[in-house]
């Protein structure tokens, strides 16, 4: 397959690190996370997130389930997974296998689809040839020691946004009745207290709506759940104590979990992996 990268985008995605087993997380930005993986075989168990993972194939063959069949992805392919849809993934090769991803809440996304849209785009066909989409990916992927100029971050919305929608299996659809703002009012509280249990009745009185209504348009909204939300918005913060090398124990109780056991489970369904393994992959850059 032509690899969608440019000579000066290739050199900058190379030459950040050598290809070991070992996880690297960039700079965080609203909404988004970007980090590489390098490892060797079957990495991750079947797991879901509840964000868009759009990456890019560095080296080897990327290998993964997803919706029933396997697929496999090859340097310079641009990879893109709905939210809540389980997946796993591994190298497909004894070389091994190296990537960068991005991970997008589709909060953020819906910005770059503007307010009148409410369908969030489903591409189906996860391994895409696309040089444009894979260029719009690297901009912000390139780097992943540096922050990202405020203005640019803006456009790769804008063109991932525009991106997803061309590749989509049908027409993003117009919100019609879709209570969108009191959708972004029980998005932003849920964000204010992941750190404790979120009663129904308090995002009913933040919404106005009904727990049921609440919990149909919160997923038209944002694909998944208030309650997967918050648990999403915990292990995301455990992975940043992680990286900074708290004791697992800790974090647990600091991220609203009840022990190390409950923390263990639900990260492994998020992510694939355990805490444990995590930490030993993941490195911690100083910028």
């Amino acid at each position: 397959m032509p690899n969608a990268l440019d000579e000066t985008t290739a050199d900058g995605l190379e030459r950040l690190c050598k290809p070991r087993e070992r996880f690297i997380a960039a700079p965080s930005l609203p909404g988004i996370e970007r980090m590489e993986a390098s490892f060797f075989g079957n990495m991750f168990t079947p797991h879901r997130h509840d964000t868009y993972a759009l990456g890019i194939t560095l080296q080897g063959i990327q290998t993964f389930n997803y919706r029933g069949s396997s697929r496999v992805s090859q340097p310079g392919n641009v990879i893109v997974l709905h939210p809540d849809e389980l997946h796993d993934g591994g190298a497909g090769t004894d070389d091994g296998l190296r990537y960068r991803m991005l991970y997008l809440e589709p909060a953020v996304l819906r910005r770059g689809l503007g307010s009148d849209m409410a369908s969030l785009p489903f591409v189906t066909n996860p391994v895409v040839s696309d040089p444009k989409l894979a260029a719009t990916l690297a901009s912000v992927l390139s780097h992943l020691d540096q922050n990202v100029d405020p203005l640019l971050l803006d456009q790769f919305i804008s063109d991932i946004a525009e991106g997803l929608a061309r590749h989509a299996n049908g027409p993003v659809k117009p919100s019609g009745l879709l209570a969108i703002d009191r959708m972004e009012r029980a998005r932003q509280y849920l964000e204010a207290h992941f750190d404790r249990p979120v009663q129904s009745r308090e995002l009913e009185d933040v919404t106005g709506l009904d727990r049921y209504r609440l919990t149909r348009q919160f997923r038209a909204c944002f694909a998944t759940t208030p309650y997967r939300y918050l648990m999403m918005r915990r292990l995301q913060k455990a992975r940043v104590l992680i990286a900074q090398n708290h004791p697992l124990v800790d974090i647990a109780g600091d991220t609203g979990f009840a022990d190390q056991s409950h923390l263990n489970r639900h990260f492994k369904r998020a992510f694939g992996v355990t805490p444990g393994r995590w930490a030993e992959l993941t490195c911690e850059k100083s910028h």
